[in-house]
């Protein structure tokens, strides 16, 4: 198992988790610092085999779902490798999406075993209030799983292929029922290779992991590529402004992978790192939605440790696009040019276009979904005949390769028939020093089809107004663009990536 930065990893993520427990047995692989546990290459796979032959010993085929309900923590960490050993289905349960969401992913993913948490017992019942599933709850602390069970030494795993099922997604569903993104082994250890290559990711590298591992965000970039590089995870039960800059220190991170509103959440806190870490981090990742130009400006003089933006899916095992590490050329306000794989824009004909047209972005590579589970129309209608996935978003390419998002094809605020790109707006109201968290979004108009407003959340202890924000975008973008109506808000709703959930917005206020 070799980290080739020219082409995808081969094997299994057990071929993965055996070389390294062969070649660096002792090497710690993951800190938790919950407990402040370490886990060696060495334990990781004794632990992980262990649960991959006691899931085996239940008869669970190769390929089935095994579902988690669990947040960060060793257990959770150690069940996820355990499942993906065992050559098994690896289903996170979304603990941010509700009932419905939950109940939806139990039953269409067939799971017939849950690992649930001692926390997340209340949110696991609830959502089987919605569903006729009845999957077998697996208590969360390893050491007393299926007391009774086979002598293990009697049982054989299945044989795992590059091609066989590994993890099964499920999408936000903001706009209807959750897809379930399934990828095989092969294209999840290709979601983390993206990231380890765009990042330069070496053994001696030590990630911070603040982002739940039941977002492709969280598992792969900070899971997967530094299995792929050989390097550690501190992984924490989740983000806290408070500590995060303290467990930097502790912990000494060289990177970390977190998303824009966390971003905008540390610029606006108090706490600093330490000189020590400003040398020593060699880039924070921002990712999951577009960060504001302004947000990433005043981070960077604030901090002094580069942003590198990136853009990912569900559907590709998290990474499409990065910036390239300084000192080579960030463009600010891009998510970067592919790494890993390949990138375009189409037309309306699903026709390639050339560098500066706007259309659809589309890629295709090796960590590409496999297929969206018994879902056939919606996996057809994703891919165009060429083999390309459509991401559903609007953007270009300039003459260097750097692709530039405008919007989502379903944000899009058609005002009087001209096309509004959300984020125009969101960049405006991030240039006010207030704004910590912005997000424009359409309203229906009798006289123009749609209008543009928007919602803001402000920092404690801001004077600034709605009619303040209102004229800032009119200074910067025309009153035409600008929203007739500006929400100052104490929250604006966000899954559980920290991704606010801009289409909720039109409900959320009225």
């Amino acid at each position: 198992m070799i980290f080739d930065t020219n082409n995808p990893p081969k094997g299994t993520v057990r071929d993965w988790i055996d070389f390294h427990a062969d070649q660096t047995p002792d090497v710690i692989s993951h800190h938790f610092l919950t407990d402040g546990s370490d886990l060696t290459w060495a334990e990781l796979r004794k632990s992980a085999k262990d649960i991959a032959l006691k899931l085996t010993s239940l008869g669970i085929a190769k390929g089935e779902s095994v579902a988690l309900c669990k947040p960060n923590s060793r257990n959770a960490i150690i069940c996820l490798y355990g499942i993906l050993y065992g050559g098994f289905r690896a289903t996170p349960l979304n603990l941010a999406a509700g009932p419905t969401a939950m109940a939806h992913a139990i039953s269409h993913s067939k799971c017939r075993y849950v690992f649930l948490g001692k926390s997340q017992t209340n949110v696991f019942t609830n959502a089987l209030l919605e569903t006729d599933a009845r999957p077998c709850t697996i208590p969360a602390d390893t050491e007393i799983l299926f007391p009774g069970s086979p002598k293990l030494r009697d049982i054989e795993l299945h044989d795992v292929t590059e091609t066989d099922h590994a993890l099964l997604m499920y999408t936000s569903g903001t706009t209807g029922l959750p897809k379930g993104v399934v990828h095989t082994q092969s294209s999840l250890l290709a979601g983390g290779w993206t990231t380890a290559v765009a990042h330069n990711l070496k053994h001696n590298d030590r990630a911070m992991c603040v982002l739940p591992f039941f977002h492709i965000n969280g598992l792969c970039v900070t899971l997967m590529a530094p299995m792929i590089s050989g390097g550690t995870v501190a992984i924490a039960s989740k983000f806290s402004n408070s500590t995060f800059w303290d467990d930097c220190d502790a912990q000494k991170v060289t990177w970390f992978s977190i998303v824009p509103t966390i971003i905008s959440h540390l610029l606006h806190s108090d706490q600093t790192p330490s000189e020590e870490s400003k040398k020593r981090i060699r880039f924070g990742r921002s990712a999951s939605a577009p960060l504001a130009p302004e947000t990433q400006k005043m981070f960077e003089e604030k901090f002094g440790i580069p942003v590198i933006e990136t853009m990912g899916l569900t559907e590709t095992a998290a990474q499409i696009l990065s910036n390239p590490l300084p000192p080579e050329v960030r463009k600010i306000g891009s998510p970067g040019k592919a790494y890993g794989n390949q990138v375009a824009i189409l037309d309306h004909e699903q026709k390639t276009v050339n560098a500066g047209i706007i259309g659809e972005l589309a890629v295709r590579g090796p960590n590409v979904l496999l297929e969206y589970l018994d879902n056939e129309e919606a996996t057809k209608s994703t891919f165009t005949k060429d083999g390309w996935l459509r991401t559903g978003d609007i953007g270009y390419i300039d003459d260097d390769g750097y692709v530039f998002v405008t919007g989502r094809l379903k944000e899009l605020i058609i005002k009087g028939g001209e096309n509004i790109a959300p984020r125009e707006i969101d960049d405006a109201l991030y240039c006010h020093k207030d704004v910590v968290e912005a997000a424009a979004f359409a309203r229906p108009c009798k006289t123009y089809g749609q209008r543009v407003e928007a919602a803001v959340r402000l920092c404690a202890g801001s004077e600034a107004t709605s009619d303040d924000l209102i004229a800032l975008c009119e200074t910067k973008l025309g009153k035409f663009k600008s929203p007739d109506f500006v929400y100052l808000l104490a929250e604006l709703p966000k899954g559980a990536s920290g991704k606010i959930q801009r289409l909720k917005l039109a409900e959320l206020v009225c």
